[in-house]
């Protein structure tokens, strides 16, 4: 979108991986799964084992969901940055390729109890 100003206008972006300390940020969404209405935020070093990612801070903030204890992770299907993708579990967030803002979204067929019809 253009910026109309009166004078010089200088942005500077506060969301760069430098203002992070050694941590990115990445998105993590659940397709289909309404209770969550926006992509979960988490700020981690990319050295976090993807395992670690799965079982520590997503698997908390997807409890409430009343499938989260169905979720079988190794027949999840994973899109990154919308294209379908396998992760390592036992590699870091960097060695599966995530990035700084990178957005991962997976999908659970068959645990659809808050799918939108």
């Amino acid at each position: 979108m253009t910026v109309a100003a009166i004078k010089e206008y200088l942005a500077v972006p506060r969301d760069r991986v430098e203002n992070f300390h050694g941590k990115q940020l990445v998105y993590v969404s659940w397709d289909h799964h309404l209770l969550f209405a926006s992509p979960f935020l988490l700020c981690l070093p990319p050295e976090t084992p993807f395992r670690e990612l799965v079982n520590g801070p997503l698997g908390m903030l997807l409890q409430p969901d009343p499938d989260a204890a169905a979720i079988d992770w190794q027949h999840v299907e994973w899109l990154k940055s919308g294209q379908p993708w396998t992760p390592d579990f036992d590699a870091s967030l960097a060695a599966n390729g995530i990035g700084h803002k990178d957005q991962l979204r997976f999908r659970t067929p068959g645990l659809n109890s808050l799918m939108a019809a």
